[in-house]
């Protein structure tokens, strides 16, 4: 892990359906992530919040698409920046169109990336068979290639995920198109019925193995609602039996212990739905642990 530790919050909410996401940097940061870092032993340079433009254009497909693409666009700028300058970058978010920007700016640098997608929905949607129009479903799809490009083209000439790099890890809300979409693509995947029979050892063994075979490392996307909603009640798009905190605390663990994380996100914390910052405060000691905080 490299001795400098970037940090980038971005008040987005403008990719989901439900409003405070955006509110979810402040909270991470009320929960106390950047003081944590600092006992770490790291470095921390803190680029505060990137702020979504308010209005612009909008479709009923891909809704409110300008003030994501540019919240995207800056995100992307910020990551690279930092990546430049041999730090390691973690935005907190705000929704999961943010990834967008993140992981492109990752790919852009390192080439060969792989990523691990841990959330309860698999946002492999696009333009054209969405239900919504919401393009935090369709993030992980537009870095692997499959659309909708204008969330990671900003005329930097995108590098693209290699999807047999790729992984699903929690799904168990996956839309039948989506569903259809990512099987043809040979996307790998760990819904949550696997994660009962394997164990989530095993799982996050088979996925580091996927995605750090012949890259440079991994991006990790982590979305707070592949929890259990009993667990991370302050989100906003939550879905039953998810995650528990041992199994999601695992996951990341084991990422660390990989040695490969490049980069990463923690995404979806709304506070206007959580309880006395329960969420927030769990999103923080999620990316601690995934820096190399141990409980022993």
């Amino acid at each position: 892990m490299k001795k400098r530790i970037d940090l980038t919050g971005v008040q987005v909410d403008c990719g989901a359906s439900k409003v405070g996401a955006s509110l979810g940097p402040t909270a991470i940061r009320i929960a106390g992530l950047a003081e944590g870092i600092q006992e770490l032993g790291y470095e921390l340079m803190d680029h505060g919040d990137i702020i979504q433009p308010r209005g612009g254009d909008s479709l009923d497909n891909l809704r409110n698409y300008q003030s994501v693409v540019s919240t995207c666009k800056s995100l992307y700028e910020h990551t690279l920046k930092s990546l430049q300058e041999g730090a390691f970058p973690i935005a907190i978010g705000g929704d999961h169109s943010l990834a967008a920007g993140s992981i492109s700016a990752t790919l852009k640098h390192y080439k060969n990336v792989g990523v691990i997608w841990i959330d309860a929905h698999g946002d492999w949607n696009d333009d054209k068979i969405t239900e919504t129009g919401n393009m935090h479903g369709m993030s992980f799809s537009a870095v692997c290639g499959q659309g909708p490009n204008i969330m990671v083209d900003y005329g930097q000439e995108p590098v693209y995920a290699d999807i047999s790099k790729c992984v699903q890890i929690g799904g168990r809300d996956i839309d039948k198109e989506e569903a259809k979409k990512m099987k043809a693509a040979g996307l790998n995947v760990f819904a949550i019925d696997t994660i009962d029979k394997l164990g989530m050892v095993e799982v996050m063994r088979r996925a580091i193995e996927i995605a750090s075979d012949g890259t440079e490392g991994i991006h990790l996307s982590f979305d707070i609602d592949s929890l259990t909603p009993e667990a991370a009640p302050g989100t906003g798009t939550k879905v039953h039996s998810g995650l528990t905190i041992r199994e999601a605390f695992l996951a990341v663990e084991m990422l660390y212990a990989s040695g490969k994380l490049l980069s990463m996100d923690m995404v979806e914390v709304n506070p206007i739905l959580d309880i006395s910052n329960k969420t927030a405060k769990l999103a923080s000691e999620l990316v601690l642990a995934a820096i190399g905080k141990v409980v022993y």
